[in-house]
């Protein structure tokens, strides 16, 4: 196209002189294409003056450039690249900028791919783990069930659950044999120890005193229903009849309406996991921190900071008051959380209220209540943040805090004396075997802790200082 653009013009500027132009098109000595255009002179047989026809070889000149410029670009841009590439392959301004943002854009989209792809991996191997997990607990809620006595039927355990200490009737009659069966209980050695040397606990001869030793856990049930990741089981230092000290009560705490309150004529039924009977309350319950006591249940109503007593024997509520100024639902809990801003307890002394207020700064706040009004009869404030301790108990008049509902190897780690006034720092160990401690209650009668740890009912055999 190029050259006969150029021969048309060069037969345009010698078309009138009737000349012939012949057009030469070869590369030179620097690789660079040419044209050369060949006219004989129609006068002149020589060449006498170099710069004859001075206007032709001054436009051939400026057409030659012209075309050795288009030539070059031509070239540069491989001869069907954009018109807006010069030679080199430089990019026009206007177009670098648009493609050094596609390029970015594509960079940042690599980037977020290989991200989530990440992300995918991580995922995929959290599921499995879940997915073992659950084979895990379905393979245990097997075994556990496996392991109880059938419901209905004759036998040793349908006899069980008539009442403690009543043995089945030995009739040789039917059959020509009978099979005998035992239990066995593992206790740890230190608790053997121990009660050998300071008598079986919750006998009378130790009295009050400070809180010295805790044993090794000893674990009674296993609950065996997700609700039962957190709860509280109790017996009731002073029953009140037809009720005993033998009498078990558990309650799961998990979940926004738990009213189920399971009634057990032994631990070792407990341990079962068949209650003689279940109690509806009516109203549900906030936490862990219900207690048994002269025969009517103690327990924080949802939402609120009253507190309320519920008769076991006539199945209703026969008192409700509130706290003052008590923080409730989520406001002063212990360190595990769990809504456990009002605890209460029971010691050798009576019924006790544990809770924070606005006031005390989220310290802990100690009040000693009537059984039959739920009327505070005296306060103490005590400098112990409730929020830095995992959760709390009351012996003999005296508050003891545990550091860590998590820590394997964890503490006692304050007392707060209410016949002082004052507090001190302690460090006596306390294992947390099943590392999530949600619930721990003094029982004055058998001087034992009981104490709910991940699904575990457990307790604590104690040592108290001689008064």
């Amino acid at each position: 196209m190029l050259g006969a653009w150029l021969l048309l013009w060069g037969g345009l500027a010698l078309g009138c002189r009737g000349e012939t132009a012949f057009l030469r098109r070869a590369d030179d000595s620097a690789g660079r294409c040419t044209y050369s255009f060949t006219v004989a002179s129609p006068v002149e047989a020589a060449c006498p003056d170099a710069g004859g026809v001075p206007e032709l070889r001054a436009e051939l000149a400026a057409l030659a450039a012209r075309l050795s410029r288009l030539e070059s670009r031509e070239r540069g841009a491989g001869g069907s690249g954009p018109r807006g590439v010069e030679a080199g392959g430089a990019r026009d301004p206007p177009q670098a900028a648009p493609a050094a943002r596609l390029e970015a854009a594509y960079s940042e989209l690599l980037r977020a791919k290989s991200r989530l792809e990440e992300e995918k991996r991580r995922l995929e191997r959290e599921k499995e783990e879940l997915g073992r997990r659950l084979e895990s607990n379905t393979q245990e809620i097997t075994r556990l069930r496996a392991t109880r006595c059938p419901p209905g039927g004759e036998g040793p355990g349908r006899d069980t659950l008539r009442g403690p200490g009543k043995a089945p009737r030995w009739d040789p009659q039917p059959l020509a044999y009978q099979e005998l069966q035992s239990e066995r209980t593992e206790v740890p050695a230190s608790r053997l120890l121990e009660e050998t040397a300071l008598g079986r606990p919750g006998s009378k001869d130790s009295g009050c005193g400070e809180l010295v030793w805790v044993g090794e856990p000893v674990v009674f049930g296993r609950a065996d229903s997700i609700a039962g990741k957190y709860g509280v089981w109790m017996k009731d230092p002073e029953p009140v009849p037809p009720f005993t000290r033998e009498t078990t009560w558990r309650v799961d705490t998990v979940g926004t309406e738990v009213r189920q309150l399971f009634q057990y004529e032994a631990a070792e039924q407990l341990a079962r996991g068949y209650p003689a009977k279940v109690h509806i309350l009516p109203q549900p319950l906030e936490s862990t921190g219900a207690v048994i006591y002269r025969g009517g249940l103690f327990f924080q109503p949802r939402r609120s900071r009253a507190l309320a007593r519920y008769d076991l024997r006539g199945e209703a509520v026969t008192a409700e008051r509130e706290v003052p100024g008590a923080g409730y639902h989520g406001q002063y809990p212990y360190s595990w959380g769990g809504y456990t801003d009002i605890d209460l307890a029971v010691d050798e002394t009576g019924l006790w209220v544990i809770y924070s207020t606005e006031k005390a700064r989220g310290a802990i706040v100690l009040s000693k209540l009537d059984p039959e009004t739920l009327e505070i009869q005296r306060t103490w404030e005590t400098n112990i943040r409730k929020r830095g301790v995992a959760n709390s108990f009351v012996i003999c008049g005296t508050l003891y805090t545990v550091s860590s509902y998590s820590a394997p190897n964890a503490t006692i780690n304050f007392a707060y004396d209410t016949a002082t006034g004052t507090s001190r720092a302690l460090s006596i160990p306390f294992e947390n075997r099943f590392r999530y401690l949600s619930m721990v209650d003094y029982n004055p009668t058998e001087r034992q802790l009981f104490a709910w740890d991940s699904f575990n009912m457990v307790t604590y055999p104690i040592r108290l200082s001689q008064a």
